[in-house]
């Protein structure tokens, strides 16, 4: 399934149905009055959070989507019925914008969770309601109401535990086929990854979510290389895994280049917990292993590990650190990964 992180649709409510003008005719009742009903409510727009989604590509090809009007009202007092509701299904995480893209609507973070966009038409009163002492046949009767009719922006922000972040070919989607299941794309050459990837991970009879964003460069934060979009997947993080490649030749600049996106972002993404793992370090002599380490933990204020996702070299230890932040009371305040897992001691991909 491809993947698609933000949708613009425009959407109607149903108008709502007319009011009857009617009268009753029946043997032997010369003066019946008025009998006719009101029209029903205009379907309303409706958006749902759904399990089994991680993308809004459907909204990709279609992207009207109207609800039905309301039935007009009849005689004998029948009240017209409402108009059916259109529901947009939509996955976990996903934001509801105004046409200008800034003002929220709504932000659906739990399956279930319901809201109105747009309120169908009530609809028109019939000639019964206007009935009176002094005007006993009334002959006035209205239409319905009309629906609204706007365009909305959907964004899909990604929810999990921790979130990869680092320069292209860090070495993000390796680690995370490593210790999950996902099969992100992997090669070598930069921007392998072309969208976020989610994995779970078990540890010791628990688990969490992780996710895996394209590399960042510099500017991203003002939308360079679709930096802002991918930036937006990590709001919900509780944890922040950055990764430097080990090999490359000065891996402190590489690491103050990802905090001052993450800062010049905003959104709270510098103050998230951080932890630092130097990758590719099979790729390293003894001599360059200590001269990186004896370095960069001087300079780095975060916990810092050394790992080779290939050889699984200090993985083990990289997740221990990082299940310990995650479940630390007051922090895993995250609706997202269940907090029972089956598996054995040790990790294994889920």
């Amino acid at each position: 399934m491809k993947f698609l992180d933000q949708a613009k649709v425009h959407i109607k409510s149903g108008d709502g149905g007319a009011g009857c003008c009617s009268f009753r005719r029946e043997a032997y009742v010369e003066y019946g009055g008025p009998d006719g009903g009101d029209g029903g409510r205009g379907g309303h727009v409706i958006a749902e959070c759904v399990d089994g989604l991680n993308t809004l590509i459907d909204y990709r090809y279609k992207q009207h989507f109207k609800a039905k009007t309301g039935y007009a009202g009849a005689g004998r007092q029948k009240s017209g019925a409402s108009g059916a509701d259109i529901i947009l299904k939509l996955p976990k995480g996903t934001q509801v914008f105004e046409e200008d893209n800034r003002t929220i609507i709504a932000d659906l973070v739990e399956v279930g969770q319901r809201v109105v966009l747009a309120r169908g038409g009530d609809g028109g009163f019939g000639n019964l309601r206007y009935k009176t002492s002094t005007n006993r046949a009334p002959r006035k009767s209205l239409p319905g109401w009309p629906g609204i009719e706007k365009s909305i922006w959907l964004r899909l922000k990604l929810i999990a535990d921790v979130g990869l972040v680092g320069l292209p070919n860090a070495g993000k989607s390796t680690l995370l086929s490593t210790i999950t299941r996902a099969k992100p794309k992997i090669a070598d050459y930069p921007f392998t990854t072309l969208y976020p990837n989610l994995g779970v991970v078990g540890l010791f009879d628990k688990e969490f979510v992780i996710a895996d964003i394209p590399g960042l460069i510099k500017g991203a934060h003002k939308g360079l290389g679709l930096g802002d979009r991918f930036l937006g997947h990590i709001e919900r993080c509780n944890v922040l895994l950055h990764l430097i490649d080990g090999t490359q030749s000065d891996p402190l600049v590489a690491y103050e280049t990802i905090r001052k996106e993450l800062t010049d972002y905003g959104g709270g993404l510098e103050k998230k917990f951080e932890i630092v793992a130097i990758t590719k370090a099979d790729a390293l002599t003894e001599e360059q292993t200590r001269e990186i380490m004896t370095n960069l933990v001087s300079l780095i204020p975060s916990p810092t590990h050394l790992i080779s996702a290939p050889t699984k070299q200090g993985v083990e230890d990289l997740l221990l650190r990082i299940l310990e932040k995650v479940y630390e009371p007051g922090l895993a305040s995250n609706p997202t990964a269940p907090r029972t897992g089956k598996g054995s001691s040790g990790w294994a991909p889920i």
